[in-house]
Parts: structure tokens; sequence; C-alpha cells
């Protein structure tokens, strides 16, 4: 035994951290798997809730380190957007902490109810879809400008093939205000409880038609990952982590986002994310009945 638990026990937080890596890459919401799974051994609600946060900042940081490319040339909004961030995640923890757990308890079925509709509702798989159909204009007009100049580059010193522009992110300055409502409030949910924050976080970002897909997608993990690291800090210090489950769930979820990319492009989408949603509307049904 360590802690409390024993060693089965701890492994099986590990594959449900994977698991939740995994799902959070895929889909967007890690804590519909690895908060149940907290749940499950014990942990009471708002304990397991900062557990499940210090746990998921492995999905936060294998994002990160995979979207150096998608995130180079943007320093200043990535760094405003973990500051953002951070403030948000520890505001929202300071509001879990503080309020009587009761409320928590009454919230939880509520938030996960939430967070399995905005995945039905899937505003990152039309995000994307936009995304391959800008994707196949510039292409197409990249060909045509090829043919059209080919005859022409043979004549001349043969040079690197010319490429189309990359999308960029719009300038700041041209952000409206509500953007940066929008982006604390995601940072304040993800505090407080984070599931399906970063689709939230998506749907803000393309709402302001902050640059394309992969790049706000880059931009979300950023504000997802300072929230849950501020939070974690606010957490470890009340003594409100549960660490031998922290520590392994976090390991898990390090892992899972590691390998989520290639094993996610053989599974249909639409698989994922109804396996998603029908196990955020069973715990909700599940938690509902034990609180109401």
């Amino acid at each position: 035994m360590i802690a409390g638990f024993s060693i089965t026990s701890l492994l099986l937080i590990l594959l449900a951290g994977i698991g939740a890596g995994f799902v959070g890459y895929a889909v967007g919401a890690s804590s519909l798997v690895s908060y149940p799974a907290l749940l499950a051994f014990g942990i009471p609600p708002v304990l397991a809730n900062a557990s499940n946060t210090v746990g998921v900042v492995g999905t936060g940081i294998g994002g990160v380190m995979g979207a150096r490319k998608e995130l180079k040339g943007q320093a200043v909004r990535s760094i405003t957007y973990v500051v953002i961030g951070a403030f948000g995640g520890a505001a929202g923890a300071f509001l879990l902490l503080k309020l009587d757990p009761s409320v928590f308890e009454f919230a939880a079925p509520v938030l996960i109810l939430l967070s399995s509709l905005i995945i039905a509702i899937n505003p990152r798989g039309r995000m994307q879809a936009k995304q391959a159909a800008a994707d196949a204009t510039a292409q197409l007009k990249h060909i045509e400008a090829t043919e059209a100049t080919e005859a022409a580059k043979r004549a001349t010193t043969p040079t690197a093939p010319h490429r189309p522009p990359e999308q960029l992110v719009q300038p700041m300055s041209q952000d409206s205000w509500w953007v940066w409502l929008g982006v604390a409030a995601v940072a304040i949910y993800s505090g407080y409880f984070g599931a399906g924050a970063g689709t939230l976080a998506l749907a803000v970002l393309d709402a302001a038609k902050i640059g394309p897909f992969h790049k706000i997608n880059a931009l979300k993990t950023l504000i997802g990952t300072g929230a849950n690291i501020s939070a974690s800090v606010v957490f470890i210090i009340q003594g409100a982590v549960d660490w031998p489950a922290a520590i392994m769930l976090c390991i898990g979820c390090f892992i899972g986002g590691y390998i989520a990319p290639s094993i996610t492009r053989k599974i249909p989408a639409n698989i994922m994310r109804a396996a998603a949603v029908i196990a955020g509307i069973i715990l909700t049904i599940d938690l509902g009945l034990k609180t109401y």
C-alpha cells in the first residue's frame, strides 16, 4: 500500500490517465475520463477535482511540446494567453476551495453535462472542416501559379520551389474586446472544473477569427496549461492534492497525449466523440442521482 492505494489501484489510475490524455488530444475532454476515475477510487469530489487538475497538467505539457511549430512567431500572444490562463486558473481554484463543497457537488453534474453537449455540438469539427477547405483552396491556387510560371523557371537558375504563403494569426491589436473576456472566462472555468475547457477555448478563438485551426488549437493549449499550472499551485499550497493519485494521473496523461496523434488518425473522430458524449451523459446521471 502507498498512502492508502494498492499498487493495482495506482496502475489503474495510470491507465485512466493514459485514456484521459488520449481523449484530451482527440476531443478536448481529458477530465471526462480522469475525474470520474478518481471518484471511483473513493476520493471526495473537491479533492478529486483538485488532484485531477494537477494530473491533467501532463496533457497540456505534452500538447505544448508537440505544438512548437504552430506557436512559432507568436511569442507575445503566447505569453499573454499563458498569463491570462494563470490568473484565471488561480481564481477558479480559489473559488473551488473557498465555496462550500456542496456547491461544487451540486454544480459538477451540470458542468459535466455542459461539457458533453459542447463536444456533441462539435465546434472543433466544424473548424477543422473550414480549415481543410481553406487549405484545399490555397493548394489549388499554388498549383495554378506553379503551372503558369513553370516554363520561365526552367530558363533560370534553379531555385527553391514556390510555396503558398503561410496563414498567420491576426495581430493582437485587431482582437475584439470580448475575446479577452472569453479567454479569461475559459481560464477561470479551467481552474474551477475544466472538463471541456479546451473545446470552449477553441470556440472563442474561432469566433474571433484569430487564425487558422492548427494555430488556434495550439493557442488554446497554452490557455489551459497556464490555468492548470496556477490552479495546481493553489491546490498544492492549500494541501488539497492526493499526491499518489495526482502523480500517476499526470504520468498517464503525458503518455496518452504523446501517443494519441499516431492512433487517432486511424479512428473516425465521430466514434471517439460519441463515446465521450455517452460517457459524460452517464456520469451526469450517476452524479445527479447521488447529489439531487
